[in-house]
């Protein structure tokens, strides 16, 4: 029995008439009526009945009809899901966060890939960025979004963004009405750290701020997450720094200001995926990323 045998069978079954359905597919009659003829003997049974004047289903004809009907469907069905999955149009991206990064250009990309893909799943997953290598190495990721990545050899880094750093500090705070702030007036100033127990994170580089001026910053608290060191900035327990995404974090009495200091004063925003990886979904994902890139 062929697939093509169940759709000629089909067309019979809805058009009664043999001509007619050899119309509508485009063959001869006579190689019509020979493929109904082969497709019977294989089940076998008897599911037309032709005399001169009509063309009829038996009732193994009326059951065989809903039935090609069905399979017919699901073969469409899984025809177009492979070949959505095969063009990343459907399937699941599973994405990789931490910190600052999901505050401004990562919800931004996944609207617009949302926008575009519609059928793709996608799911986001807080991570840090050795949780994100691990995940990306054992496929429970798609893709990550971390800064101070260290150089992997199998994984793929693309920097999307470089942000400058801000300084964030309560409203009250002597220095909260200029525009820029210098570090060396507020090298004495008690300062929030965050990520704690993160290598190479954004700690580590204020560390290296400070020592261009032969200084280490007061610390009064180190946090896990920019959140946490925000909300501790508008309680007044301290100043923080932070990369220009985290202004998007309004919360009351807090003030960024852009920060002028020695060394590097900017923080790289890079995507994270395995190197090689095929995949339909993560190339059609880069696509729209790098529309985004500054």
């Amino acid at each position: 029995m062929e697939i093509r045998q169940l759709k000629y069978f089909v067309a019979v079954a809805e058009e009664l008439n043999f001509n007619r359905a050899a119309e509508r597919l485009h063959i001869t009659q006579p190689a019509l009526s020979r493929q109904i003829q082969q497709l019977e003997e294989a089940i076998p049974a008897v599911l037309l009945e032709r005399n001169s004047k009509r063309v009829s289903l038996t009732h193994a004809g009326q059951s065989f009809y809903v039935r090609a009907l069905s399979l017919l469907s699901q073969l469409q069905d899984a025809t177009t899901e492979s070949r959505m999955l095969a063009q990343g149009h459907a399937g699941q991206l599973a994405v990789g966060i931490f910190g600052s990064s999901i505050l401004d250009l990562i919800p931004r990309v996944l609207r617009q890939f949302g926008y575009a893909y519609p059928q793709v799943e996608i799911s986001i997953h807080p991570m840090d960025k050795d949780s994100q290598i691990q995940a990306l190495r054992e496929r429970r990721l798609t893709l990550g979004f971390n800064r101070l990545v260290p150089p992997e050899s199998d994984i793929e880094q693309e920097v999307v963004r470089q942000e400058p750093l801000m300084l964030a500090m309560h409203a009250s705070h002597p220095l909260a009405q200029q525009e820029c702030i210098d570090l060396a007036d507020v090298l004495h100033d008690p300062f929030i750290l965050y990520p704690r127990g993160v290598r190479e994170g954004l700690t580590v580089q204020v560390r290296r701020i400070f020592a261009e001026y032969g200084q280490q910053p007061k610390i009064v608290q180190e946090v896990t997450d920019v959140t946490t060191s925000i909300a501790l900035v508008a309680a007044g327990l301290g100043l923080c720094i932070v990369p220009r995404a985290s202004m998007n974090l309004r919360l009351p009495d807090v003030s960024y200001r852009d920060l002028q200091c020695r060394g590097n004063s900017q923080i790289e925003l890079a995507c994270l995926y395995r190197k090689g990886d095929q995949s339909s979904i993560l190339h059609n994902f880069l696509k729209i990323l790098r529309q985004f890139k500054e």
